[in-house]
């Protein structure tokens, strides 16, 4: 075959002959770059590879990464995990051999990607986020995602997200808004943990964190040095009551003082925001993770400390006079799981005192199933997105819709387990979800979703808009 007929053949002539007219229309200094480059975004882009790799997790713990090409690049994501799992959210896969990491591996998961779900999608065009995930939905023909693993299943949806983005040549929080409809980009509101509890601490406090937002700010960026001032402040408070030990840090950041009072806590961090003069600017959340103490019906909150356990159980209306009362004395203006997941009695009744923000976390597991039943039943106000418990970016996207459609709110939120994949801050902005919770304004893993708004804010410029005082709107 002769050049010329190679030519003619592939079309190649035109297609030269454009990107040179382009170049010239554009008067670059640098034309071989420039029709390059045209050439380049000429061509459609397939995905034309997937691999996947174990990889740890912020606890040490192995968890999956995936690098998905196309001929426009590679793009890398990985799946978060959490220290819980329940019977209605996606399950991701482990090896289960004590031998090695624990039982913990993730090896199987991997396989998955590399054998079965590369040869899936290779072809397909990764802006057709939608049709990628079905086809893994579909390979996987289980209802939790358990055959693949949703760890598998997730860290490929999200890599396919960032390689659509980049095939639109917009930013992935652009593209997300894309997906899901949204037409205004939103800044949420920093949920910030502070003191460490529960199974993610080895304190004797029940609850599973004491948080803080600064609603008051009218930036993201002056809500993360907010944010940052007050963790500041709390480590001295904590380091004069406590100790330099009391200053050690939880797995998602918080710190964790010997204390099994929730009083106590609450007490440090007031002390702590009144240290940085922001008073009013900032309000206080707690996420209390009640099923991790429930037994039967009755609450313990004495469970982690051996000398009081079991001595003074608490019922659900005893609970809901706790919450009453802590609400009247301290500003706190959002409960994250106050009872167990089946409680539903009690969460009911207590999110009809509109007193504050019930946010559902293992109580709706972000399935679609519990969520239709807790609008149905106004159990709960507020979605606790975690994309790993739903397995897909178009499931994620579907959920918050049908909390927005509910007039709910909706938390972003982090897992125990993190990677410094800051996936969940595009995803916060695109959603244009009133708040994240992505952890302490300290260590790496937590830090990558915060510094990635600021990122995005700066990008923004005069379009950016704090979510702020109007969070639960």
């Amino acid at each position: 075959m002769s050049v010329q007929e190679y030519l003619d053949k592939h079309l190649l002539s035109r297609r030269i002959e454009d990107a040179v007219n382009a170049a010239v229309r554009a008067k670059t200094s640098d034309p071989v770059l420039f029709i390059s480059n045209h050439m380049r975004k000429a061509v459609p882009s397939v995905i034309t590879k997937v691999k996947a790799r174990q990889i740890l997790d912020s606890r040490g713990i192995p968890t999956v990464e995936v690098d998905l090409y196309t001929n426009k690049g590679l793009f890398r994501a990985s799946s978060p995990s959490g220290a819980s799992s329940g019977m209605y959210e996606a399950i991701e896969l482990r090896d289960g051999e004590k031998g090695t990491y624990l039982g913990n591996s993730v090896n199987r998961a991997v396989k998955n990607i590399n054998e079965k779900i590369s040869v899936a999608l290779v072809g397909m065009d990764p802006t057709l986020q939608s049709q990628i995930d079905q086809v893994m939905i579909d390979l996987d023909k289980t209802e939790n995602k358990s055959e693949l693993g949703a760890n598998a299943i997730l860290a490929v949806s999200i890599a396919a997200c960032k390689a659509g983005a980049a095939e639109k040549e917009v930013s992935l929080h652009k593209h997300i808004a894309d997906l899901s409809g949204q037409t205004s980009p939103l800044l949420p509101v920093p949920v910030f943990t502070l003191i460490s509890g529960g199974k993610h601490a080895g304190n004797n406090l029940a609850i599973q964190e004491i948080m803080i937002l600064p609603v008051g700010s009218n930036t993201f960026e002056e809500a993360l040095q907010m944010g940052s001032e007050t963790y500041h402040h709390l480590k001295a408070v904590i380091t004069e009551t406590y100790g330099a030990q009391g200053c050690n840090v939880g797995e998602d950041g918080g710190f964790t003082p010997n204390i099994s009072s929730l009083r106590d806590g609450l007490d440090l961090v007031q002390k702590a925001i009144g240290r940085t003069g922001y008073n009013e600017k900032i309000k206080i959340a707690i996420g209390v993770a009640a099923t991790e103490f429930c037994i039967g019906t009755k609450y313990d909150l004495d469970f982690k400390t051996p000398n009081k356990s079991g001595q003074n159980f608490k019922s659900g209306q005893d609970m809901i006079d706790m919450y009453k009362e802590l609400c009247a004395d301290y500003p706190i203006v959002s409960i994250e799981d106050p009872f167990d997941k089946e409680d539903w009695e009690h969460v009911k009744y207590f999110s009809s005192l509109g007193i504050c923000q019930v946010v559902g976390g293992d109580l709706i597991m972000s399935n679609p199933k519990r969520i239709e039943r807790a609008i149905q039943e106004n159990s709960c106000n507020s979605l606790l997105l975690k994309v790993n418990q739903i397995g897909t970016v178009t499931e994620a996207v579907e959920v918050v819709k049908m909390a927005k459609d509910a007039q709910w709110g909706v938390v972003i939120s982090q897992r125990s387990g993190e990677t410094v994949d800051s996936f969940i801050s595009d995803l916060s902005v695109g959603l244009a979800a009133s708040q994240i919770k992505a952890g302490a304004p300290c260590r790496g893993e937590r830090l990558a979703k915060y510094n990635q708004l600021l990122r995005i804010e700066e990008e923004l410029g005069d379009q950016a808009v704090y979510t702020g005082e109007k969070w639960r709107n």
